[in-house]
């Protein structure tokens, strides 16, 4: 069963091997993914194009457990929201998840997503493989401790701008020392053939998986 997609952007969905479905940043859903309903809902911080409450709104239930960072969501709007800051764990429906700090270190960049915003990256374990969602962020030092965590897909931002280029990505990949690397957070800011200069010089140099940005499944990690 297939079961990891790229929405676009850094909107991903995962359905477990029980069924559970598993949306971050969820973004520009479309009617037919929207048909997958979210169990659980991952906000890595709270720009429009990562915290879409109408996106929210097409794909959760009253039983779907939202988890956010601080500053996105307003606990009073959703009846099962959990805030988590950096460096903190928790379970949901059986999913571990673990925050990972995200922020700025560039000094153009870091307007866009200071540290002291408290924003973050997720690891999310699922059916015994290991995702790491790196939301937002520059290659931070907090990377360098995430190789004795054995993640299996590291899903980082490599477009420049707001986030690391993919110099600075393909660095913090060989840091994370993930099985595969995942780009993401690049498309819509490089255009057709900067991205195509980044999945090449990705692939050259790391052991990259090119996903599509479609709403179809793409990938399956089950073993």
């Amino acid at each position: 069963m297939e079961n990891l997609f790229w929405i676009g952007h850094a909107s991903f969905y995962i359905k477990s091997r029980a069924g559970l479905n598993i949306f971050i940043d969820p973004f520009n859903i479309s009617e037919e993914t929207a048909k997958n309903k979210a169990d659980i809902i991952l906000i890595t911080h709270a720009h429009f194009d990562h915290c879409s409450k109408k996106d929210i709104e097409k794909i959760a239930t009253q039983d779907t457990e939202i988890i956010a960072a601080p500053g996105c969501l307003s606990e009073s709007d959703y009846r099962i929201l959990k805030i988590m800051r950096p460096n903190e764990s928790m379970s949901a429906k059986g999913i571990k998840i673990e925050t990972i700090p995200a922020y700025n270190i560039k000094k153009e960049r870091m307007q866009f997503h200071p540290k002291s915003n408290g924003w973050v990256g997720y690891i999310i374990e699922v059916d015994g493989t290991k995702i790491y969602h790196a939301g937002d962020t520059d290659f931070i030092d907090e990377m360098n401790g995430l190789k004795a965590k054995n993640i299996d897909f590291a899903l980082l931002p490599m477009g420049g701008t707001y986030t690391m280029n993919e110099e600075e990505a393909i660095d913090a990949a060989k840091a994370i020392n993930a099985k595969s690397v995942v780009p993401m957070h690049y498309k819509n800011l490089v255009g057709k053939a900067g991205a195509e200069k980044i999945e090449k010089e990705v692939k050259k140099r790391v052991n990259a998986l090119i996903l599509k940005e479609i709403q179809e499944p793409t990938y399956s990690f089950n073993r």
